[in-house]
């Protein structure tokens, strides 16, 4: 089992920045990647950012060259830079562990997510 905490959401200005983290506990050695997706009123959720254990990384198309995705392992927590922040990028982010045996995904671990409302 892994649990996941995300902190940091909030309201924020167009144009403005935040960071999100999230905490894993429990299997940490079951994680293969973390991730961040979001979720927007009447949309469906999509990919923000994903790192993987040997340092790979991906980004939705929206947010490539506003956000960073980041890990620190010795705390187990990973992070999301979100710089130039638009209204568009309002929604409910939610930090995700995946692991895999083989082509078998045997993990997939959400948090509880965390609001992001840009707004003036």
């Amino acid at each position: 089992q892994v649990q996941l905490v995300e902190s940091g959401g909030g309201l924020v200005q167009p144009g403005g920045s935040l960071r999100l983290s999230c905490a894993a506990s429990g299997m940490i050695s079951s994680i293969d990647a973390l991730g961040w997706y979001r979720q927007a009123p009447g949309k469906q959720r999509e990919l923000v950012a994903l790192i993987t254990r040997g340092g790979n990384i991906n980004y939705g198309d929206s947010v490539k060259g506003r956000f960073t995705i980041s890990g620190d392992n010795a705390k187990n927590t990973v992070y999301l830079q979100m710089n130039s922040l638009k209204r568009e990028d309002t929604a409910v982010y939610y930090c995700n562990a995946g692991g895999w045996s083989g082509s078998l995904r045997v993990l997939d671990a959400w948090g509880q997510g965390t609001l992001v409302t840009v707004s003036p």
